[in-house]
């Protein structure tokens, strides 16, 4: 059976505490971690926003979409790289072809 190609949306949450340039180079880093493994690689920056609740006691987060074609080992690797990222709060992964 081949590998197939999906479209996959990725939202995360970085903690604005850490300051613009650490929130900028952790953006940079996984835009690129996506550019190196997926392509149509699109990142769209939605700004500090307020939390719907707190996590680790922060109220507010740097909120990321980012969207990319890729097999689905790239994804998966992707979940691995944000769970152990320091400052990223939450992210969320979502295949769009299903």
């Amino acid at each position: 059976m081949a590998k197939v190609s999906a479209n996959y949306e990725v939202v995360y949450i970085i903690d604005p505490a850490q300051g613009e340039e650490a929130v900028a180079a952790t953006v940079e880093k996984f835009k690129t971690l996506a550019e190196q493994n997926a392509t149509a690689v699109e990142v769209e920056e939605w700004g500090k926003r307020r939390l719907a609740y707190a996590i680790n006691y922060k109220t507010e987060g740097h909120y990321v979409l980012m969207s990319f074609t890729s097999e689905p080992n790239f994804p998966r690797e992707l979940d691995r790289v944000l769970g152990i990222t320091d400052g990223i709060l939450r992210s969320m992964i979502v295949c769009k072809d299903l």
